[in-house]
């Protein structure tokens, strides 16, 4: 059975037997024991982004009941868009890298001498990912020119279509990887998908992992 656990930049979860390179959380449980989403989308804040594979650690089979609910990305920039933050325990190093970006990318984020603390950066992203009232995702808008590499964004002709930012173009983002790029004007304006705080992140010099296909 092909369970509704792959998550789109839109932060949609969707049942597809195309497979992801990364996995995640969304802070505890919200299926059933028939392995079925219940109504809800997140258990907590804390949604995160991990890798595959992280100290021998393998649950089989997914969606166990009472534990948390495993989802899964094409990439590292699908993840960020959707909402998700690196992990800090399988991904310290990455969580660390993204942290320091937020420092760096958002004058006065905390007082001077004071740490960065997790819940403060995912009650942020909380509030900029989805409207917790309808569950809708949360957008911006901006001009393409202004975005960084690696942040997501829908075209006003293809607002049901994300986009991957990598240098001048925009790359056509599906389940299985990226399609062949294309190239608006510079000045286009596009739907940012990526929650402001990881774009300032990305704008910092944060680099999120891409799928292999990206490069082809």
């Amino acid at each position: 059975m092909t369970l509704q656990n792959r998550v789109d930049p839109f932060g949609q979860i969707v049942a597809t037997p195309a497979r992801g390179t990364f996995y995640g959380n969304r802070g505890g449980c919200f299926h059933d024991n028939n392995q079925q989403l219940t109504r809800a989308r997140w258990a907590s804040r804390q949604w995160i982004v991990c890798v595959l594979q992280f100290k021998g650690r393998h649950r089989e089979p997914l969606m166990q009941p009472g534990l948390y609910t495993e989802l899964f990305f094409l990439d590292e920039a699908t993840a960020l868009a959707a909402g998700h933050r690196p992990c800090f325990e399988c991904r310290r190093a990455d969580a660390k890298r993204f942290f320091e970006a937020l420092l760096a990318g958002i004058p006065g984020l905390v007082a001077e001498g004071d740490k960065l603390r997790v819940d403060t950066v995912d009650r942020r992203l909380h509030d900029e990912r989805v409207d917790t009232r309808t569950k809708a995702k949360r957008t911006t808008l901006a001009v393409l020119s202004d975005l960084p590499d690696g942040a997501m964004v829908a075209l006003p002709a293809h607002s049901s279509r994300a986009f991957l930012k990598l240098e001048t173009k925009l790359l056509p983002w599906s389940f299985e990887g990226y399609g062949a790029p294309v190239s608006p004007p510079a000045s286009s304006a596009v739907t940012v998908l990526t929650p402001p705080t990881t774009v300032a992140a990305l704008r910092a010099g944060y680099s999120p992992t891409i799928h292999a296909s990206a490069t082809r």
